[in-house]
């Protein structure tokens, strides 16, 4: 399926860290979650009004800030001047066409990525762009819409369960990036089952709609492809990265995801190269067939090439009366059947010549 360009000529020729929206508005209204904690205390509520969060920034525990929508702008710019963000970090942010990227501003990490999912219903891949904030004490995520991969780490922060009420901010966002990659999997899956019904269409019955399905297939894992690659430079980053943001004990687990990464990328350039030669067989398919029918009906041509010739013969019609030369077969009294006897034994003549040479 194509997928629709972002329209990103709207902010063309504006100041650099002019907030446009640049995207489809997916939430009616924007979202504030508060998830604080340490190691004893834990709590989580919805905020009214942004301001609210500015408590947040100086706590010893650990806060994630959790933003759904993103195309207010003035919210974001409230954000921006809570938490001292530049003000072409909070352009990313609102630009959802960006391309995965990290950047290092010593008092904060900005990450952008994206988080992809599989709508059953339209069995088409959809993507949204994910913004994180890496602080000494918090993490702030944006998100386009409502819904995300994240409710199983709410659930470890809420039961305690496994180290993350002992680690730091640090922690809390390799556990946010290793959920949207882990994500990944499940859609390199679904697209795989796709592939594996596609090759089994594509030997038994292809026909022009295939090719559309192929076509489909082949955007599905570009688009993949586009938004995976650059993870990998992403984590790679962020793993060598001499930020004091980034405690020592969390780079094994970046080590982790940056494996994952790139097991979910070897898997679309396998993908890719099997969708590509998909095509390849679709057009030798449809050339096979095309030389079949060229075959049968070049071995009825041949076959009624002599018999036409046997015909034309005899359809001369030269008077035997005037000349004993002229068609003496004429007066035969079973001239007509020889005829037809002859022809038929030149087309049986013929097919067991094809078929003692493989031909039919």
């Amino acid at each position: 399926m194509l997928r629709p360009v972002k329209k990103i000529s709207k902010v063309a020729g504006l100041l650099p860290g002019t907030l446009v929206h640049v995207g489809e508005k997916k939430t009616e209204h924007t979202k504030f979650t508060v998830i604080d904690y340490n190691e004893t205390e834990f709590q989580e509520k919805v905020l009214k009004k942004i301001e609210e969060c500015t408590s947040f920034k100086e706590k010893d525990s650990v806060s994630w800030i959790n933003i759904d929508g993103i195309y207010e702008i003035d919210i974001i710019e409230k954000i921006g001047k809570q938490f001292n963000l530049h003000p072409l970090v909070l352009e990313d942010i609102v630009n959802t066409g960006q391309r995965p990227k990290i950047e290092d501003f010593d008092d904060y990490i900005f990450i952008v990525l994206k988080m992809i999912s599989y709508n059953e219903s339209k069995s088409e891949i959809e993507s949204e762009q994910v913004s994180l904030i890496l602080g000494p004490n918090f993490v702030i995520s944006f998100q386009e819409r409502e819904g995300d991969v994240f409710n199983s780490i709410r659930e470890r922060i809420r039961n305690s369960k496994g180290r993350i009420r002992k680690m730091k901010s640090d922690y809390l966002a390799y556990t946010l990036l290793d959920a949207i990659i882990d994500n990944y999997f499940i859609i390199i899956e679904k697209l795989g089952e796709r592939i594996e019904g596609m090759e089994d269409t594509l030997i038994k019955n292809s026909t022009p709609q295939t090719l559309q399905l192929i076509h489909s297939l082949k955007q599905d894992t570009i688009f993949l492809r586009k938004s995976v690659w650059p993870l990998r430079e992403v984590i790679n980053s962020l793993e060598r990265s001499e930020s004091k943001l980034i405690q020592e004990s969390t780079d094994v687990f970046l080590r982790d995801i940056y494996d994952h990464t790139i097991q979910v990328i070897d898997s679309i350039e396998t993908f890719r190269d099997t969708v590509s030669g998909m095509v390849d067989i679709y057009l030798s398919s449809v050339s096979n067939k095309m030389n079949e029918v060229m075959k049968l009906l070049t071995m009825i041509a041949t076959i009624f090439i002599p018999i036409t010739f046997v015909a034309g013969i005899y359809g001369m019609n030269f008077n035997p009366g005037v000349s004993a030369w002229n068609m003496p077969e004429l007066n035969w009294k079973y001239g007509y059947l020889c005829a037809l006897g002859l022809m038929l034994i030149i087309a049986l003549l013929m097919i067991a010549y094809f078929k003692r040479r493989k031909w039919m």
